[in-house]
């Protein structure tokens, strides 16, 4: 099993597939990172060898922001908007849709669950 970039790659899977199991590289970046370590795109994980999958790693680490790295950025990013107080900042902070969609009726997986009506209580009597 080959592990790259902290992530262990399906064994079975062809390489061009197996690179899109790592956070940031989609279907073209593995592409390119093939065809820059000089490696075939059709060779399934388990038949890579110990210096391709290290040629594979090098190209990924010197050219392409991936897994823990570009966690962080997004998350830097998120908490500079409600730092400088945004309204895309104060939506993330109040943990509502933040790209305009309706929340009257959906947004449920940002909202979560619904919360029950708060019924009357009727005051004491003295």
């Amino acid at each position: 099993m080959a592990r790259i970039a902290g992530v262990d790659l399906p064994n079975t899977k062809r390489v061009a597939i197996g690179l899109t199991y790592i956070l940031g590289i989609g279907d073209t970046s593995a592409r390119k990172i093939l065809d820059r370590a000089k490696v075939d795109g059709d060779k399934r994980v388990k038949d890579l060898t110990d210096e391709e999958t290290s040629r594979l790693r090098t190209e990924i680490e010197s050219s392409y922001r991936v897994e823990g790295a570009l966690r962080a950025e997004a998350q830097m990013n998120i908490k500079r908007l409600m730092d400088i107080g945004c309204y895309r900042g104060l939506r993330h902070r109040r943990g509502l849709p933040v790209n305009g969609q309706r929340t009257k009726t959906n947004a449920r997986t940002r909202k979560g669950p619904k919360k029950g009506a708060v019924a009357m209580k009727k005051k004491a009597a003295k």
